[in-house]
């Protein structure tokens, strides 16, 4: 796979291997096409990562192939919202893992993507930018390629919908420390000490003794969002975990709703959505929703 790149009038007297940087290439994978053969090009010309450019000049970068999978393929059927030569965006059903881990090596999202690959007759790795929670539904940003990556690390945003217990109205930010929790090798809690953590909220509607509330996390902490509301004393409904109640819906009741990110050649911003799943509505019409 071939990237192509056109110096631009800023970049003019620019040196390759910083130029190539700017561009989202990695350094990482800058050291290993600096090595191929015909790795780095500039105009055609074979180019060491300290030539200075000029304006106007066309610059490719020959990305190595990609090594085999060795995930097993799993065909169980999950939707594609976006795809192009770089990214693909799944919209992950809940109880799914989004990577396999030592006691679940199967049946998650990547062997999914395993199997696609498979049928494709590719062997490209899975590069998801977040890794949602197995019960969190919704939308997951990966990279085909090592360059996307890169890019993709930089520029994803993404907003979460959740029914939190209690009526919690208008919006604000919860900037508190995440850490392991002392007592459990699963849970998360705020600590002095822990990695900082920042959660936006803003709540959409109260409901009966219940609130859909819209999340945007600015760190990517594991099980942040679920942390976070519990510490302002609104867990998620269903998230036992971390002192929900599963009398209504029996998973944590997140769903990660819509998502933007640049796409890597052109950097075009790109917006992609998903429809809260039918669990989550479900629960909205058992509340007997009434907007306040």
């Amino acid at each position: 796979m071939k990237y192509e790149f056109v110096v631009d009038a800023l970049s003019d007297q620019k040196k390759l291997g910083p130029f190539l940087r700017s561009c989202g290439i990695s350094c990482s994978l800058l050291r290993t096409v600096k090595y191929l053969e015909n790795g780095l090009m500039v105009d055609g010309v074979r180019a060491k990562t300290d030539l200075v450019l000029h304006a106007g000049q066309r610059v490719e970068v020959a990305a190595p192939s990609a090594p085999e999978n060795p995930l097993v393929p799993c065909d169980e059927p999950v939707p594609v919202v976006y795809e192009s030569e770089d990214v693909i965006v799944y919209d992950k059903p809940a109880g799914m893992a989004t990577h396999p881990t030592r006691n679940q090596p199967e049946g998650t999202l990547a062997n999914v993507y395993a199997a696609l690959m498979r049928r494709r007759g590719l062997s490209d790795a899975f590069r998801p930018t977040n890794r949602l929670d197995k019960n969190t539904s919704g939308l997951v940003l990966a990279a085909k390629t090592r360059f996307a990556a890169n890019s993709l690390a930089k520029s994803s945003d993404k907003r979460y919908l959740a029914i939190v217990q209690g009526e919690l109205r208008g919006e604000g930010r919860v900037d508190a420390p995440i850490g392991r929790d002392p007592d459990s090798i699963i849970r998360r809690c705020v600590l002095e000490g822990g990695q900082p953590s920042v959660t936006e909220y803003r709540a959409l509607r109260t409901l009966r003794g219940h609130t859909l509330v819209e999340l945007h996390t600015l760190t990517g902490r594991t099980h942040q969002i679920r942390v976070h509301m519990a510490y302002l004393g609104h867990p998620l409904a269903g998230d036992d975990l971390y002192g929900g109640s599963r009398a209504l819906i029996g998973r944590h009741a997140l769903h990660c709703s819509r998502l933007w990110f640049d796409d890597p050649r052109s950097s075009q911003r790109i917006q992609v959505q998903s429809e809260m799943p039918q669990d989550m509505q479900a629960l909205l019409e058992r509340l007997k929703t009434v907007e306040k």
